[in-house]
């Protein structure tokens, strides 16, 4: 059995291969994500605590203690404490244990894995994020034949998820082959994603395909404190304006503008945003606990709205992450969670150009994917977006190719 010091080496070679895994795995199977990023974390922490034995605790506690750690501590703290007040704590349980154990693993890779990754690891995440997109797209012309050689369920949406990912992926492995001097290899695979995710029916990742390209035009070309106000005031608006989105949605969206988007469900999406945002106005402060959403037609709040209302919102999640946490932990969790958006911006600013603007760029995308997709709590986003952080921070340690690992940070 390998152990001791020169284990470490071996370990964060075969942590890394986890990781470049992460978008073709997703390609084969839309919820391995999780699986991946938990399987790579655990090579990265047995490395370093071959390398390093018991000092390897203080890798991970050091950032904790930093504002931006203890405001996800905070946040993670008021879910755990909304047990108090869940009316279904079996569903809490089963939600955090797949959101909990996944968040831990991302962050344990966003921590460890950045100046410990081989320096051929960004180029094999990267062709392997083109070959995941080149499958994807050759998959959706040929309608979807591969999938059905291979016995998997043959349906459009089945891609959704994995090109989320690839949305989240994308950046932060361009903006790792740019800084090695593959410029060229990095427009490569940012044309590729961007040819599976137009090729595809998520609206979803083609909007936070634009977002993502304007936000990091912005960053890499207006005055940084411009852009990084911008930022700033998308995220806030992103979180105000959550409670109210269907309102607005209802007074101000033209009925032909609802005529175009039918195959977005434009008009339920509004609906169940007005119900969801009613029951937000039941319990503003505490909301009706975390993870309630999949049956949050039974909560206590939801039994003062209109029986039409309430159907709406047994649709499991209102597909806004704002407006899920307004949902389910009130004022005060979306308060933590804002905290938490604006203090990781805050450490995006103190980046390099090209990697502030490709952390803009990632706020982008992902916001606009949030206000409009996936439940809050799923690990394949919470896997996906770990991965993208793990990427921009190794990002920051490039090294020329062939240069040994050095000094670790």
């Amino acid at each position: 059995m390998i152990a001791g010091p020169a284990a470490a080496p071996r370990l964060y070679d075969a942590g890394a291969v986890a990781l470049a895994l992460v978008a073709p795995a997703m390609a084969l199977a839309n919820r391995s994500s999780p699986l991946v990023i938990g399987i790579a974390a655990l090579l990265f922490l047995a490395g370093a605590i071959a390398e390093q034995g018991g000092r390897a605790a203080s890798l991970l506690i050091g950032p904790l203690r930093s504002p931006l750690g203890l405001a996800a501590l905070a946040f993670l703290g008021w879910c755990l404490v909304s047990l108090a007040w869940s009316p279904f704590p079996a569903l809490w349980g089963r939600v955090l244990s797949e959101f909990l154990p996944t968040l831990v693993a991302a962050a344990i890779l966003a921590r460890l894995a950045p100046g410990r990754l081989p320096s051929w690891a960004p180029p094999l995440g990267a062709g392997l994020l083109a070959a995941a997109c080149l499958y994807m797209a050759g998959s959706l012309a040929l309608g979807l034949a591969p999938q059905a050689w291979l016995g998997q369920r043959v349906a459009l949406f089945m891609f959704n998820r994995p090109l989320l990912t690839v949305l989240l992926l994308a950046g932060p492995l361009a903006a790792c082959l740019a800084l090695r001097g593959r410029r060229l290899a990095a427009l490569l695979l940012l044309a590729l994603a961007a040819l599976a995710i137009l090729r595809s029916i998520s609206g979803a990742a083609t909007l936070g395909l634009l977002a993502g390209a304007v936000m990091f035009g912005i960053g890499r070309f207006a005055p940084r404190a411009a852009a990084l106000a911008l930022a700033a005031l998308i995220l806030g608006l992103a979180f105000a304006l959550a409670p109210v989105e269907g309102d607005l949605l209802h007074r101000l969206m033209p009925e032909a503008a609802h005529e175009r988007l039918t195959q977005s469900s434009s008009r339920a999406r509004g609906a169940i945003a007005q119900s969801f945002g009613a029951a937000v106005a039941q319990a503003p402060w505490i909301g009706s606990g975390y993870g309630m959403g999949l049956r949050f037609a039974e909560v206590p709040a939801a039994q003062a709205l209109e029986p039409e209302m309430r159907a709406m919102l047994a649709v499991g999640h209102p597909h806004n992450t704002f407006l899920q946490i307004w949902s389910e932990l009130g004022v005060v969790g979306a308060g933590l969670a804002a905290l938490v958006a604006f203090l990781a911006l805050r450490a995006a600013a103190a980046l390099p150009r090209l990697l502030f603007a490709t952390a803009l760029g990632l706020t982008g995308a992902a916001v606009a994917v949030m206000f409009v997709e996936h439940g809050a709590w799923q690990g394949w986003w919470t896997a996906g977006c770990g991965a993208a952080i793990t990427w921009l921070r190794a990002a920051a340690c490039a090294r020329p190719a062939g240069e040994s690992v050095g000094e670790r940070v």
